[in-house]
């Protein structure tokens, strides 16, 4: 039985305008809807005065000016980066030339894909002036970042949750229009489901996605979203003992409701959570896997008794 994830989509606002959210966040939504971005990348700014910025996005000069525009005598003093996507960290570069502002991130994008680009392309030029870990407390000017490291979309996958309001800004871990693709070999399904589980520890009251509209009931949908995987990953071996056993087979049957010019990230995403199954001894294929694997379920008493 499929597993019911109380999607949030509503979003009111216009591109390139400041609004306000909270007394301490405004958004910037950038003109790159897509797929994949859903209506834009948001790009949040915290604090008055001194600010930082969250995510200033892709490499688009209106968005960049739409963000100067934003903060007429204020200062950028930190540019945070929640991971690097090519709509998430590429206009740091510009935005640090402007402002003098040092970058924050968990480090650079990892390893290359051999399979090439699937859902976003990778920012392979960014590095961050300060790197930061699970943890750290980034101080601002009337205001404290704290550091979750949650890597599974990406490796290098950092939330930052603002403390004096109880919020947790996802990038891409959670967002509340759709669930997140995790592409190996960067995405890691493993990591993803470790970094979702996280979150249940903390009391975080909101989160605030990059992609889409807050998520004002946190806990039951991350609750959801842990499900909808393992609901998915059962739905893969029922699958392959069905016969599907390679993932171009499967992928039109799991997918069927979905855009078809959508699944090779859907294919990309089925591969991680094979790989997710078979680091738990579920599933097996001959040789090193990959995409265009055959897959074997192993035997549940084999399973249970190993």
């Amino acid at each position: 039985m499929a597993v019911s994830i109380p999607y949030v989509r509503d979003m009111t606002f216009d591109y390139g305008a400041s609004d306000q959210l909270s007394p301490l966040i405004r958004r910037v939504v950038a003109h790159n809807p897509s797929a994949f971005t859903y209506l834009g990348t948001g790009t949040y700014i915290i604090g008055r005065g001194n600010v930082a910025v969250i995510d200033p996005g892709p490499l688009l000069d209106e968005h960049v000016a739409a963000i100067m525009a934003a903060l007429p005598g204020e200062t950028v003093t930190h540019i945070l980066i929640t991971h690097t996507h090519a709509d998430h960290s590429p206009a740091a570069k510009p935005l640090k030339a402007l402002t003098g502002a040092k970058t924050y991130g968990a480090g650079p994008h990892g390893g290359p894909s051999p399979d090439g680009p699937v859902e976003e392309d990778a920012d392979r030029s960014f590095v961050p002036d300060v790197t930061v870990a699970h943890g750290d407390i980034i101080q601002g000017d009337g205001w404290h970042v704290e550091c979750v490291f949650t890597p599974g979309h990406t490796s290098n996958h950092m939330c930052f949750a603002l403390r004096e309001e109880k919020v947790l800004f996802t990038g891409d871990h959670v967002m509340g229009w759709s669930t997140s693709i995790v592409s190996p070999p960067d995405g890691d399904m493993a990591k993803y489901m470790a970094s979702l589980r996280l979150l249940l520890e903390r009391d975080d009251e909101i989160y605030w996605p990059t992609h889409g509209p807050a998520i004002t009931d946190p806990k039951p949908f991350v609750r959801a979203f842990i499900a909808h995987r393992e609901d998915r990953e059962a739905t893969i071996i029922e699958q392959i003992k069905a016969g599907h056993s390679t993932i171009s087979d499967m992928v039109p049957i799991i997918y069927a409701a979905v855009d078809k010019r959508l699944y090779p990230a859907a294919a990309r995403s089925v591969f991680a959570h094979m790989l997710h199954l078979i680091d738990q001894g579920r599933v097996t294929c001959d040789g090193e896997p990959r995409l265009s694997s055959t897959f074997r379920a192993v035997q549940e008493s084999d399973f249970f008794n190993s």
